[in-house]
């Protein structure tokens, strides 16, 4: 059984409190409200509006098949984008430093499929506590015995090939996560190491958003759209596939690339170092200097900054990403980047044989006596 895990500042590092009272100042000087500004709140308009446009030209537009399969991927990938540039702040309570403005943002969560709640546990609560660490950061514990991203975890013979069907596999994580994930979530006793006790008014919410997507997603098509059962199926199905494939890419690429580490706490639950440089080693960027990434991945693509600082706008993150690499330098401490998206992926293609094929080969019974001989194959996603 996993132990609560501890941060020990061992090398009594002073690298967060400087970092962050450079970033306060930062904010300060120029006068700069930490929340959304208007090029935030055009971003937030612009995907909004290109979700529901294609949304009601599907419902409403009586296109041909080609079209409509079209705008069914890109209401897949607008759903993606909503939550990277909208909810994902909302729900860290950074879009805004109205409470309600926050919360009204967050419901939007539930529009795109997934439960605002549980994501608040499973990412804001337990993932940036526990990055990367196995038993405890349920973010890299993705279909167990399929695909492998922890060195602690034991390798077998089908993970040989993970670097070729993992990226299949992440198409599916919308589709697990509308009809599976948030359920399991929410019904565990505990989420990672995290104990659950839900107000009775959370159980209502879930049932009752979940039904509302599955109407408008399911039931309001069928109804409104000449199709048959099988051309809404795969319409269904070709969005779920283009959002889980956009979520999947854009998350791994920020944990699981070269260099970020998968540490493992002794064996009392202590990890060696503050907990803001166990975030500098098991968190990387990707593509920077891209206007378009930074537009379309909403910070994700600064995941460096977003880890430290959460309750920060990522409209805000390539002026303090600037403070945030010279203070790593000045305390030796890893800021690990892919100058562009393709290098990332590689990165993440290469880190993914690392971890099957090449752990195999040197060793095909690694960390056996250490870990279950048998794993359940869950679902993807789970």
């Amino acid at each position: 059984m996993a132990k609560k895990v501890t941060f020990i500042n061992a090398s009594k590092s002073t690298f967060y409190a400087t970092v962050r009272k450079r970033v306060d100042a930062y904010f300060i000087e120029n006068n700069i409200s930490v929340n959304a500004n208007a090029s935030m709140w055009f971003k937030a308009v612009f995907f909004l509006t290109g979700l529901t446009s294609c949304y009601l030209l599907i419902l409403l537009g009586n296109f041909n098949a080609y079209i409509t399969l079209t705008l069914t991927v890109l209401l897949g990938m607008f759903g993606a984008f909503v939550g990277f540039n909208i909810c994902h702040d909302a729900i860290h309570k950074s879009f805004s430093s109205n409470a309600h403005v926050n919360k009204v943002l967050s419901f939007v969560f539930n529009l795109i499929g997934a439960s605002p709640y549980v994501w608040n546990i499973c990412h804001n609560i337990v993932h940036h506590t526990y990055t990367n660490i196995a038993g405890h950061d349920e973010d890299i514990d993705v279909a167990p015995g399929l695909i492998r991203f922890s060195e602690s975890e034991t390798v077998n013979k089908l993970q040989r090939y993970q670097h070729f069907y993992a990226f299949v596999l992440y198409s599916f994580a919308m589709l697990s996560w509308v009809f599976r994930k948030d359920f399991k979530k929410f019904f565990q006793k505990k989420i990672g190491e995290h104990v659950l006790v839900h107000p009775r008014i959370e159980y209502f919410k879930l049932f009752i958003y979940k039904g509302i997507y599955y109407f408008l997603f399911i039931v309001l098509p069928l109804v409104v759209m000449n199709i048959t059962w099988w051309q809404f199926l795969v319409g269904f199905l070709t969005m779920q596939f283009a959002q889980g494939l956009v979520l999947g890419l854009v998350f791994q690429l920020a944990h699981v690339v070269e260099g970020t580490s998968f540490p493992s706490p002794d064996q009392k639950g202590n990890i060696e170092e503050a907990w803001a440089e166990h975030q500098m080693r098991t968190t990387a960027n990707f593509s920077v200097n891209s206007k378009i990434t930074a537009f379309f991945c909403g910070g994700l693509n600064r995941q460096i900054e977003h880890h430290l600082f959460p309750k920060i706008c990522h409209i805000h993150y390539p002026q303090i990403g600037k403070i945030v690499k010279e203070t790593a330098l000045e305390f030796n401490l890893p800021y690990i980047e892919s100058t562009t998206f393709s290098a990332a992926l590689v990165s993440h293609y290469k880190t993914l044989r690392r971890l099957g094929k090449e752990a195999y080969k040197e060793n095909k019974y690694v960390n056996k006596s250490s870990c279950m001989l048998t794993r359940k194959v869950s679902a993807v996603y789970s």
